[in-house]
């Protein structure tokens, strides 16, 4: 296949579980080439998921590493066949890849979880409150770059309100309940949306009260996808250089000891709506 003109983070991980299975059969890519007749160039390519593989490639690979797991193999197999251009799609060449590649991860999700710190989740958002949030943190963009950024995480929303939708649960805390982006009205309008979404059934939604006695948390803002087998599973963060993806199967583990903890900290979810519904009044 010829290379790609770009990689999405899903080809780039389909990528990393073809070189993951390599090494652990403790072949070399010059190994493998010969078995397939190809290169080790080609090899990296497809590892790199700078080029794409076919189904029964996929297989073959699986096949000389000796991978007996029938379940990853298909997920895999899925993922290197998969040809869905989704409606992130449409933004590509005009947004930064990440959204792309959030919105996708996302569409591919057997179910989201996310924690909060000091702002509402990116799905339960408003559009003024995610205006004010994308002008504040980018002054510098003209109101036509804003708008479509604006308009591509109100579309993110389809995953949990769709005919098919996600379970999504956010732990939010109260500090970005109580903060306002904007004005006094859109803040009550943000809460009231967490509110129509809790009940309307697209999310569940837990709240971290800032009276809660040893939540040392404060850097624990995620997002964690999850893949059709937890070796799948994806960690969303925030970095200095963009939103970092996370997948090596240590670092899942810590991400999902710091949900288990974060979530120890919360209220139950009917707590929690009650605990908004007063915030709101307060407004």
């Amino acid at each position: 296949m010829a290379p790609r003109s770009h990689s999405t983070a899903r080809q780039v991980r389909l990528g990393t579980e073809l070189r993951r299975l390599r090494e652990a059969a403790g072949l070399k890519a010059r190994e493998v080439a010969g078995l397939l007749n190809s290169t080790s160039t080609q090899i990296s390519q497809v590892e790199l998921g700078f080029t794409g593989v076919s189904e029964a490639r996929v297989r073959r690979l699986a096949a000389h590493y000796a991978c007996t797991d029938e379940a990853l193999i298909e997920a895999l197999v899925a993922m290197a066949t998969d040809r869905t251009r989704g409606w992130w799609e449409e933004y590509r060449g005009v947004l930064p890849p990440v959204f792309m590649d959030s919105a996708e991860a996302e569409h591919h999700a057997t179910f989201l979880r996310e924690i909060v710190i000091t702002r509402i989740p990116g799905l339960l958002q408003t559009p003024d409150y995610a205006r004010a949030v994308y002008a504040y943190m980018n002054p510098e963009l003209p109101d036509e770059e804003v708008a479509p950024r604006v308009e591509h995480r109100m579309r993110r929303r389809a995953v949990i309100e769709g005919d098919d939708p996600t379970p999504y649960e956010a732990i939010i805390h109260e500090v970005a309940l109580r903060l306002r982006v904007s004005d006094r009205e859109s803040s009550r309008a943000q809460l009231r949306q967490i509110l129509d979404l809790v009940e309307e059934g697209h999310a569940s939604v837990r709240v971290i009260p800032t009276d809660q006695d040893g939540f040392a948390g404060s850097g624990a803002s995620m997002m964690f996808v999850g893949g059709p087998l937890p070796r799948l599973d994806t960690g969303l963060r925030d970095s200095p250089t963009g939103v970092a993806f996370i997948d090596a199967e240590s670092q899942l583990d810590r991400l999902r000891m710091l949900i288990r903890r974060v979530e120890g900290a919360s209220l139950d979810p009917v707590a929690s709506r009650d605990f908004i519904h007063r915030l709101a009044k307060e407004l």
